[in-house]
């Protein structure tokens, strides 16, 4: 096999997106199949796409069997039964983020993956690519950081206009998408958060909805995590700031890392601070430390290196960016910050994932039916 034969399901803004990014930059999957419920991205796919087979149902392109592979890129709440539907029929799977809107949809996910461990399944987490990202990780795992004590995320760069959540019916509500900022714009950050510091044990959040915008779901979040070793964290994030902030900040005993402005600053000190705590003569004299500009290898692939590594890994058993079972993790830790809000407590992770789905469901049977718009927006600059 020497290309992967892909069903896109989903031609909107990701989707179309992902149309371009496999042309260009993807020589071992080729499109062969497309699914949208839109007549207009249908059109607009056949002409993209010539040869390729278009279907209106993302399960009518699964039972087709004229695909090896199926990329997923649809409104959440529909991704782990397209993506059961795929594994069942045969087919390696690629999963937009987020994994699902709750945890028991995605573990339902993770067992289908489980019966067919023949099959490649792989989440769209495309910002484990940026050499920032994966250099952190490494320093992190190396123990240059030390003991982790505290880790503070303020990411209010996602700013989205009332048009955006206006332009999809099933955009901004509780039933169509199951949440807001938390989501649709953070799944990559709360990822992230997990991929380098781990779960936090506890979390306490303000979710609040409809802060910025005419939306019923959340826009606006600060939420306080703390971890089984007892470090701390806070995560802050909106799509209604402007000019808006991403700057991640982990503090450990051996010294701080930021990430900002796509560059990555280590502040180390010359001694292990929980050392120089107890040691130290003098009370009030602080542990010396010099500021290191982190070298990185600079590349940043982006979803054309997640969709590239799913093709080598069905081709060569080479490595996945992500397996699609990571999913659930920065899933439950969403789910936790809405929980926390709702109930206005802390909660502890793994969360009662029976509890959230009944609340989540409460709040579906009020959410309000909008009009679709038929509008698809560019996607390029926003991740």
């Amino acid at each position: 096999m020497a290309q992967i034969r892909l069903g896109l399901i989903g031609a909107g803004n990701i989707g179309s997106a992902h149309i371009q990014t496999i042309h260009e930059r993807c020589p071992e999957v080729v499109i062969t199949a497309v699914a949208d419920r839109r007549a207009s991205r249908r059109e607009w796919a056949m002409k993209q796409l010539p040869d390729a087979r278009i279907f209106e149902e993302g399960s009518a392109l699964i039972a087709e069997g004229a695909v090896d592979a199926v990329l997923v890129a649809v409104p959440h709440y529909q991704h782990p039964g397209l993506a059961i539907a795929a594994l069942d029929r045969g087919l390696h799977v690629l999963v937009e983020k987020p994994a699902g809107v709750y945890t028991l949809q995605v573990r339902s996910m993770m067992a289908a993956a489980d019966r067919h461990p023949e099959k490649t399944f792989a989440m769209m987490f495309n910002q484990r690519t940026n050499c920032i990202y994966r250099k952190a990780k490494e320093m992190l795992a190396g123990g240059e950081l030390g003991q982790m004590k505290r880790v503070s995320w303020l990411i209010t760069d996602w700013y989205r206009t009332q048009n955006y959540y206006d332009s999809g019916a099933w955009r901004a509500t509780w039933a169509g998408e199951g949440g807001g900022v938390l989501l649709n714009q953070c799944p990559h950050q709360l990822d992230l958060l997990q991929w380098l510091c781990g779960l936090p044990v506890r979390v306490r959040a303000f979710c609040h909805e409809g802060k910025w915008h005419d939306i019923e779901v959340e826009d606006d979040v600060t939420a306080y995590l703390e971890f089984e070793n007892g470090a701390t964290g806070v995560f802050v994030t909106t799509t209604g700031d402007a000019p808006g902030t991403n700057r991640l900040e982990i503090t450990g005993s051996k010294g701080k890392l930021i990430c900002e402005n796509n560059q990555l600053t280590f502040f180390r000190n010359k001694a292990d601070e929980r050392e120089w705590c107890f040691t130290c003569a003098e009370g009030f004299k602080k542990p010396e430390y010099e500021i290191i500009p982190v070298e990185t290898d600079g590349k940043n692939d982006q979803h054309a290196g997640v969709i590239n590594a799913f093709a080598a890994h069905i081709l060569r058993g080479e490595p996945l960016v992500a397996d699609g079972r990571e999913g659930i993790r920065g899933l439950m830790l969403s789910n936790a910050m809405h929980l926390s809000s709702w109930l206005e407590k802390t909660v502890s992770l793994p969360i009662d994932e029976e509890l959230f789905y009944r609340l989540l469901m409460e709040r579906c049977k009020t959410s309000r039916l909008k009009q679709d718009q038929d509008v698809t927006f560019s996607t390029e600059g926003s991740y």
